[in-house]
């Protein structure tokens, strides 16, 4: 799963439970808050609502909702501040993970996160001492399956992917190809992958690990389980690890 979001890849399984949608949707529209809070409700001058935007279709948020979330969050006043928070933990075996959320009660968030760690074992780290093996990246993701004929073929695709700009590529799964970019032309290789007719999945900013740890498969089911649980909280939005998957 190289760097891109445990987070993602979780939702993705809960897409057909309805009630999980829904809390998929309350996720996504408090990214997007934060973001039109932040920069304003245009995405063409709000990176940040771009972003949240490209996030909330990638878990197929409808149109609607995305625009009912912005102007909402444009026209509120008076409501309990939103702050996003991130966290370090620090598993066994040299594995390190970055959670990151928004909430409207930190102390609440932070409680929240330590229920969880404490039943898998795990224990909170201090600011830096995981983040320090990763690095932000751009990371655009496309699904063999989704392309069209003439981009179903690996090394054709990887091709064009370091001709747009990619600085490193990695296959999920065997058949999701994680582009990565410097994180100032997300946008830009996204337009230039477009252009070529190649069908973008997601384009998110991601914590993507310097090095990736191998562990054995009934380790890895533990942290997928842990990955699982912690979406299941409100504030989790993202979940990053150095877990070679």
């Amino acid at each position: 799963m190289a760097g891109h979001s445990h987070a993602k890849k979780v939702r993705k399984t809960k897409e057909a439970d309805a009630k999980k949608r829904s809390q998929i949707f309350s996720k996504v529209a408090r990214l997007i808050e934060v973001a039109v809070r932040q920069g304003g409700p245009n995405p063409e001058t709000n990176p940040k609502l771009k972003v949240a935007i490209e996030t909330a279709k990638s878990y197929n948020v409808p149109t609607e909702n995305i625009e009912r979330a912005i102007k909402r969050a444009a026209g509120e006043e008076g409501r309990e501040k939103l702050e996003e928070v991130s966290f370090e933990v620090v598993g066994s075996q040299g594995v390190g993970i970055i959670v990151e959320g928004i909430t409207e009660n930190k102390n609440r968030a932070l409680n929240e996160l330590k229920q969880a760690i404490n039943r898998f074992g795990m224990k909170l780290g201090n600011e830096g001492s995981v983040k320090w093996m990763f690095e932000r990246k751009g990371c655009i993701s496309c699904d063999l399956e989704k392309q069209s004929e003439e981009w179903k073929d690996k090394e054709k695709l990887e091709m064009a992917a370091i001709e747009c700009g990619a600085e490193d590529l990695y296959w999920e799964e065997e058949n999701v190809l994680d582009i990565y970019v410097d994180p100032k032309d997300l946008d830009l290789v996204k337009k230039a992958l477009e252009e070529k007719g190649i069908k973008i999945d997601s384009a998110t900013l991601d914590w993507k690990p310097k090095e990736r740890v191998e562990i054995s498969e009934k380790e890895k089911e533990t942290y997928l389980k842990f990955f699982e649980i912690l979406d299941e909280t409100d504030f989790v939005q993202e979940i990053y690890s150095n877990l070679k998957i």
